[in-house]
């Protein structure tokens, strides 16, 4: 297979892929959902592991029970490399099967690794030979061309994707420091009270004045912390609100009390969305 068609079947199985999981949370969610890494209609996990497929299980083809034991491996082993190495480079776990049987750290579970290996006997045994006659038939040429236009647009989206998923931790990181501040004026101002009490009476109004001062400038601080807090927790990325939608078990693994709170932030104003339009 030559660099032209592995490229052809990757964008032909990752728009695929992209359908398929599109269809799975319709059905599921009762709405659309734009499933998938990319903001396009392309799921690259598909267009990799397919193609691989496709390439790779050609000495078993004409054997249903290896085949089938084959492509459940490759696949299994692709998804959950994909899991760890996007969890590793955002720090984001994407999806998450701790509750399947038979899982291994999330990534992969047994369920979707046989069910994984039952598609491809069938798109190596039934769907590859009718998509490959077909696009076949389109000359080299005019394929190239749209294999450049969709490189490009594949690259652009990438670079949009991973830069809005790197935007969106640095503003965790910034929340996570707000409420870390926040949790020590708490603590300051739970001794100074300590203090106050244990002072004697007779000193109190010496230093009042100076201490509410001080008092009045923490809680100022605290009130500008909250607003700033509200504005992030308010005003979520596009990119984090694609994610919210297209992985419902998505996870942070460096900020998970705020990604917690901001998903249901995002439920409760899309659910008051959905109530609006009815």
């Amino acid at each position: 297979m030559t660099i032209y068609y592995i490229f052809v079947n990757f964008f032909i199985y990752g728009f695929i892929g992209w359908c398929a999981e599109v269809a799975f949370a319709a059905v599921k969610e009762k709405k659309f959902v734009n499933r998938g890494f990319l903001n396009g209609p392309l799921c690259p996990i598909y267009g990799v592991g397919v193609t691989a497929v496709v390439m790779l299980m050609r000495p078993f083809e004409e054997n249903l029970l290896p085949l089938f034991a084959a492509s459940a491996i490759l696949v299994t082993v692709l998804e959950w490399l994909t899991g760890f190495l996007l969890e590793v480079l955002f720090h984001h776990k994407w999806w998450d099967y701790t509750e399947m049987p038979l899982n291994l750290n999330g990534y992969v579970c047994l369920p979707f690794s046989l069910m994984w290996g039952s598609a491809c006997v069938v798109i190596v045994k039934l769907l590859h030979p009718l998509i490959f006659k077909g696009y076949s038939f389109l000359p080299v040429w005019i394929g190239t061309v749209f294999l450049s236009v969709l490189g490009a647009a594949l690259i652009a989206d990438l670079y949009d994707t991973v830069s809005g998923i790197l935007k969106m931790n640095k503003k965790l990181e910034k929340m996570e420091e707000i409420v870390a501040e926040l949790h020590q004026i708490s603590e300051q101002l739970g001794e100074n009270i300590y203090h106050n009490v244990m002072e004697g009476m007779e000193r109190q109004e010496a230093i009042r004045e100076k201490r509410e001062e001080y008092h009045q400038s923490i809680r100022q601080r605290e009130e500008e912390l909250r607003e700033k807090y509200a504005e992030f927790m308010e005003h979520s990325s596009r990119t984090g609100r694609r994610m919210l939608r297209a992985f419902p078990k998505m996870q942070s693994k460096r900020h998970r009390e705020i990604w917690e709170e901001l998903r249901e932030k995002h439920d409760h104003l899309h659910q008051k969305f959905l109530s609006g339009k009815k």
